[in-house]
């Protein structure tokens, strides 16, 4: 059994007080960035990386809810994705001809295709940029 009681022959030999709270850390946003872009790499353990830098792994997990929040002014704006620009492709090039169409479609020039889960969007040449926000924010909702 263990005897917790203070032993008279054990005397104190140096007593510390502390008077006053340590000050808080400010990081700054470049600091959250890359604190936070540490722990996105592949196998990134958060709590060794929070250890590493001082903090707490809850302290890292707000930064990284909060990186992943857009700003509001931001939020309708559709994102920037990388451009592919392909050269059209002569139907009879490719090879195949649908002998059911009764017209030839003419080639969209200057189109965008949107490509997302499987989904083929086609946005012709003049089309109202509401629109595309339309399909785009559509497309996010339907993640």
């Amino acid at each position: 059994m263990l005897d917790h009681t203070l032993k008279s022959d054990a005397t104190a030999r140096r007593l510390e007080v502390i008077t006053e709270t340590g000050r808080r850390r400010w990081f700054s946003k470049d600091d959250k960035a890359r604190i936070v872009e540490e722990t996105l790499v592949p196998g990134a353990v958060v709590s060794d990386i929070a250890r590493r830098h001082g903090l707490a792994p809850q302290q890292v997990f707000t930064w990284r809810r909060q990186a992943r929040r857009l700003p509001t002014s931001m939020a309708d704006d559709p994102p920037f994705v990388p451009a592919v620009v392909e050269a059209m492709v002569p139907a009879a090039a490719v090879g195949h001809e649908r002998k059911t169409a009764r017209r030839k479609a003419k080639p969209d020039v200057g189109g965008i295709e949107i490509e997302a889960k499987g989904v083929t969007i086609r946005v012709g040449r003049g089309a109202d940029v509401a629109l595309i926000a339309a399909i785009v924010h559509a497309l996010k909702a339907s993640r």
